[in-house]
């Protein structure tokens, strides 16, 4: 079968090749094995749990009625979950599946806008997304 053109393909065949194109990106292929190392992280996921379990006890007790509730218990809960909460956020398989989900996201955020300007008439090869600036150039898609 013999490769087509760009100007040859239809939009879902240029679409397709914009997908394939999307998983040979450094960016997607980064937070693809950012994801799997804390997938298979066993004391993160074993801290995720903990952290599930003490949400759904908190849950549970503040659905008590009011007179059943113990305040004690709820701060106590409350406090396990903000300590699993500083675990979860500071091992390192987290910190490092963040940082690739934020560039994952700024990537997707970026050819989602590209493609809607497009759809309302925007010159293609102009539009961009343009986030609220949040003063951090970390994990901008540039100035709009």
């Amino acid at each position: 079968m013999e490769k087509k053109t760009v100007e040859e393909m239809d939009v879902i065949e240029l679409t397709r090749a914009l997908g394939m194109k999307i998983q040979q990106e450094e960016v997607f292929l980064h937070y693809q094995l950012a994801k799997q190392n804390a997938d298979n992280d066993k004391e993160l996921q074993r801290i995720i749990e903990e952290f599930s379990d003490k949400r759904t006890a908190l849950s549970e007790e503040g659905e008590k009625p009011d007179e059943e509730k113990d305040a004690a218990k709820i701060q106590q809960i409350s406090r396990e979950m903000r300590r699993c909460y500083g675990e979860i956020m500071s091992n390192e398989s987290m910190i490092r599946y963040n940082d690739a989900k934020d560039a994952y996201d700024v990537l997707m955020n970026r050819i989602s806008a590209i493609i809607q300007k497009s759809f309302e008439g925007e010159d293609p090869a102009t539009a961009d997304y343009s986030p609220a600036c949040s003063g951090s150039c970390a994990t901008c898609g540039g100035c709009g």
